[in-house]
């Protein structure tokens, strides 16, 4: 496997650890600076609402200027979202806040090409192996991450989550040095003499819109739950350290399982492996459902991880075989666009949906939509991808 695929996946982990620190604490930090219950997952909607404005422009910036120069930038943009809502933390400002986790946002929108980038360092055979490792570099997220959450919090006197984003700004810096020295792929030029479909002919592919559905829903309802995790454990009188240790195990359940999901997608096939995502899933909710002790969100929370994986990694190896070369920032903008819609309303939904219908009927809204993904994926029958 190229260097670059493993510089790729270490990219990917000071990504993740950053992501699960805001994750770990940007719903309480909301409550803290919120005037208004249903503003407090307004930073963390604002951080999606920026990764879905980013991912379109990313992609066609890549494919014309190449991935280092589009990496680099983004990592720019996230050491400058750091730093406001650094500021507006000091400043109880959940206006500047926000705007910095809105950049943010835009940083994190930019490194989800690491998983496409990894695709174009190595043959085709190698694609479910390269997007697996570069997904199991969340394994060393699930470390740092809450971890780091836990640890800055004696880092800055009178404000116990200021520490956390000195933390974040270092992940950023070590990543943009990783991203200067990868020899990562130059820019390709499109033929532009290759016809290019346009979206109406791209979804009526079932394989294109079953992939996209898995993305959105998987990714969607993941977020969606695991935002309110916290707030529901605070409610239910779980300390931060309890509510970090199952946001750490969650993660670990989300990027694990991606060191043999390339494996198993090879020989088990695609579509198998994205059904078995959507039954971990179905299974997630019923154990939140089942009470709200320590154990029912440790284990809740773990295969929600689980489900994640198998549905995300399914679904992003399904897209590569929707698209032609010159369509490709086309498919995957699109893609990104679509998934991290569905996640940035998953977070905004968390917050308020938590207050109106209570932890067990925000789960049980979870349950159609599941069952759509895992219907459009039973009824797909496209022999060569599903069994690539």
């Amino acid at each position: 496997m190229p260097i670059s695929v493993w510089g790729l996946a270490v990219a990917q982990a000071l990504l993740m650890s950053g992501n699960i620190l805001l994750v770990s604490i940007s719903a309480l930090i909301g409550q803290q600076l919120a005037a208004h219950p249903s503003l407090i997952t307004l930073p963390i909607a604002c951080q999606f609402l920026g990764l879905i404005i980013s991912t379109l422009p990313a992609a066609h910036l890549m494919q014309k200027l190449g991935r280092k120069i589009g990496f680099v930038i983004g990592n720019l943009v996230g050491l400058s979202g750091t730093w406001v809502a650094m500021q507006g933390l000091l400043q109880s400002s959940l206006g500047m806040f926000t705007l910095g986790t809105f950049l943010i946002g835009i940083a994190i929108g930019v490194g989800q090409q690491y998983r496409f980038a990894a695709l174009e360092s190595c043959g085709v055979e190698f694609h479910p192996r390269a997007i697996s490792m570069v997904m199991a570099g969340g394994v060393l997220a699930a470390v740092i991450g809450p971890n780091l959450a836990i640890w800055s919090q004696q880092w800055y006197q009178g404000n116990p989550y200021a520490g956390a984003f000195y933390g974040l700004f270092g992940l950023y810096v070590v990543a943009l040095l990783l991203i200067l020295l990868l020899p990562l792929p130059r820019a390709v030029p499109v033929n532009r003499h290759e016809r290019v479909r346009s979206y109406r002919e791209l979804f009526r592919q079932p394989l294109l819109l079953a992939a996209v559905a898995s993305g959105m829903i998987g990714y969607g309802i993941m977020v969606l739950i695991m935002t309110a995790t916290p707030l529901a454990m605070n409610h239910h009188q779980h300390d931060f350290f309890a509510t970090a240790q199952v946001i750490q195990w969650h993660v670990l359940g989300m990027f694990v399982p991606a060191f043999f999901t390339g494996a198993l997608i090879r020989r088990f096939s695609t579509r198998r492996v994205i059904l078995w995502g959507c039954s971990a899933l179905l299974l997630s909710v019923m154990i939140n459902l089942s009470g709200q002790g320590f154990w029912n969100y440790w284990w809740g929370l773990l295969w929600l991880g689980i489900g994640w994986n198998f549905t995300f990694i399914g679904a992003t190896h399904l897209l590569t075989f929707s698209y032609q070369p010159a369509e490709k920032a086309k498919v995957q903008g699109i893609n990104e666009f679509m998934v991290f819609s569905a996640a940035a309303m998953g977070s905004l939904f968390a917050g308020q949906g938590l207050v109106m219908l209570g932890w067990a009927w925000l789960n049980l809204f979870a349950i159609p939509w599941i069952l759509l993904v895992a219907l459009l994926i039973w009824r797909l029958r496209e022999p060569e991808p599903l069994t690539a």
